[in-house]
């Protein structure tokens, strides 16, 4: 037996028609002989067997047997082709198919030595010389036989160097058997590995004449071909790891920082949970976070200096409270209070009216791209908010709604609904407009057609209040100044609200004096929705003709309560410390002027 390392070889087998039935058995014969005394198999010599004439046919390739005994039985079944002598395609062949990957070779990395054994016993009828070069430079290393008739240029002309090594004649058919014999020590050779100093750091790999160096299953051979190193299975970073990469001889595994497990994928980390142990005497919520945890209260409460337990602060701002007109927390609880003049009902919720004023509200609100869908639904409960704190008839407080864009629309003028329910149901029913923020545009429809009587403002005459609500989110696209300046003049109380990147200066020139009472401000569309609650608009009108006169001394408190009123509700609003003095200040002036009015009326 062969005792170098793995080879592949490939048999190429001249069958043309010169080669008599009785010699081509002898061919045969010398082929199982050789096969005889290799150590076959998947991981060991390789053999395959190709026959030409004028075509060249593939017996079997290399990854086809692996047994001696399927070997023999092909070669057993080789019917000659008998025609011309075309060795050079047959060299060819070998080259471009039978020494392929894809046909059983092994990879050239390997280093398994790639060897052709070609025997003819006649001239070539075609040209070698070129292919035969093409084929040894692909690394295959070619034994010429020759056998009676055989060129012995040719031969040579095929042959890897050094010739005397590779070149072979036979004088007859009947030689042939006891030349493979010598064939076989010249194939095999002795174990280099044994009868040189190798040097190999791992093992050595003989071959014909030679031999190479491996490396143990997690190195790679270094350049000086001797050597190995460990490879780094984690340095082509395509490993996976979520957190770590731990490299382990030519393999790797995974690792998790410190307070992660390592999922059952072996490559993704998951967080400890520290909560689920039961140990962490939090009152309300334990938070797990990596290397331990933390307690969390739940909203309306602060974590105590001892960080588990919880103790309730702003309850107002934790619940649904429900109250009317305001929730004042207090330590562990709340209560709700009503506006001066009112009082507190039976449910410890809602307000006694002494009876409401009747006034005429727009509303204007910014229905441009910048608000976005979800934030307008958010104004539409704004503006139906307001509207439940009103008492809502056609003799009563009038509702009017405009939406504006980069244009104007009216939604429902003042005198199109009666009712609270209805001005709601429409108030959801508006579809947003998107596009620019023409505030300006939107102030002058206001003030031309809005409160004009054709869409249901009451006569001046009537002296009832005229209210306009300005809701934006942002900068106007034009001028404001003009508008904002006829709608004041005109005896409209203008509110401004603004939201988000509203800006100030433009809320304060829209706004009725005192603007601090008359402008507010929101970071959110959330927060502005809580705050209207706080909201109420009571007006006691001044007596005049027509449907509207003073009928009780209780409207005209409502008269001071809707000033006492605005000022809570702007506070809130805006969320702004204004000095209570100054307030106190601004309020008495006003009063004043409205006693005044009074008396004057009388």
């Amino acid at each position: 037996k062969c005792r170098t390392g793995p080879l592949d070889i490939v048999f190429v087998i001249d069958s043309s028609r010169s080669v008599r039935p009785f010699e081509f058995e002898t061919m045969r014969r010398f082929m199982m002989d050789i096969i005889g005394n290799l150590d076959v198999g998947p991981n060991a010599t390789r053999v395959g067997v190709i026959q030409y004439s004028s075509q060249v046919q593939n017996i079997f390739s290399l990854k086809t047997f692996f047994t001696r005994a399927e070997m023999e039985r092909a070669i057993n079944s080789i019917i000659p082709l008998a025609q011309g002598t075309m060795t050079g395609l047959a060299i060819q062949y070998a080259m471009n198919v039978a020494f392929t990957t894809q046909e059983g070779a092994r990879p050239l990395h390997k280093r398994i030595p790639r060897i052709a054994i070609v025997v003819t016993d006649g001239r070539p009828q075609d040209r070698v010389t070129e292919v035969a070069t093409q084929a040894r430079n692909a690394g295959i290393e070619i034994y010429a036989v020759g056998i009676q008739r055989a060129d012995m240029n040719s031969l040579r002309a095929m042959a890897s160097p050094p010739l005397e090594e590779h070149v072979f004649l036979v004088e007859s058919f009947e030689l042939i058997q006891q030349f493979g014999k010598q064939f076989q020590d010249k194939l095999c050779g002795v174990d280099m590995c044994v009868e040189r100093e190798h040097g190999c750091q791992h093992s050595c790999v003989s071959t014909p004449g030679s031999f190479y160096c491996e490396c143990n299953p997690g190195y790679r051979l270094n350049a000086d071909g001797k050597t190995c190193s460990p490879i780094d299975a984690c340095a082509d970073g395509r490993h996976g790891c979520q957190h770590h990469c731990v490299s382990v001889r030519g393999s790797y595994s995974c690792r998790c920082r410190a307070g992660y497990y390592l999922s059952q994928n072996k490559r993704s980390c998951i967080m400890i949970d520290y909560c689920s142990f039961g140990n962490h005497s939090c009152q309300h919520e334990c938070v797990s976070i990596p290397n331990g945890h933390y307690c969390r209260c739940r909203s309306g409460f602060t974590l105590q200096p001892d960080s588990k337990s919880c103790r309730a602060t702003d309850l107002c701002n934790g619940v649904d409270h429900g109250c009317e007109f305001k929730c004042v927390s207090t330590e562990g609880s709340y209560h709700c209070v009503c506006p001066e003049g009112q009082q507190l009902q039976a449910d410890g919720k809602t307000c006694s009216k002494c009876g409401a004023g009747h006034v005429d509200l727009v509303m204007v609100i910014d229905g441009s791209k910048s608000v976005r869908p979800q934030n307008f639904e958010l104004v539409k409960q704004f503006v139906n908010r307001i509207v439940d704190l009103l008492e809502v008839s056609p003799h009563g407080t009038r509702v009017g709604l405009v939406q504006y864009s980069s244009r104007v629309r009216t939604e429902f003028p003042l005198n199109k609904y009666h009712s609270a329910d209805e001005i709601k149901k429409a108030v959801m029913d508006v579809e947003y407009m998107e596009k620019g923020t023409m505030t300006g545009l939107a102030l002058k429809h206001m003030v031309e057609h809005s409160f004009s009587e054709l869409e249901g403002a009451r006569p001046l005459s009537h002296n009832i209040p005229r209210i306009g609500l300005v809701f934006t989110d942002g900068r106007s696209q034009d001028d404001i100044s003009e508008w904002a300046r006829r709608a004041k003049e005109s005896g409209i109380v203008m509110f401004a609200v603004g939201v988000g990147k509203a800006v100030e200066e433009e809320l304060r020139a829209i706004a009725s004096e005192p603007v601090e009472q008359h402008f507010s401000y929101s970071a959110d569309f959330t927060t502005m929705t809580h705050l209207v609650e706080n909201f109420s608009l009571n007006i006691c009108p001044e007596e005049g003709k027509g449907e509207t006169e003073i009928r009780s001394p209780c409207e005209c408190e409502a008269l001071v309560q809707f000033q006492t009123n605005t000022v809570a509700i702007l506070q809130s609003l805006t969320e702004k410390n204004i000095l209570w003095a100054r307030s106190l200040a601004q309020m008495t002036a006003r009063l004043e002027d409205l006693e005044k009015q009074i008396a004057n009326k009388k």
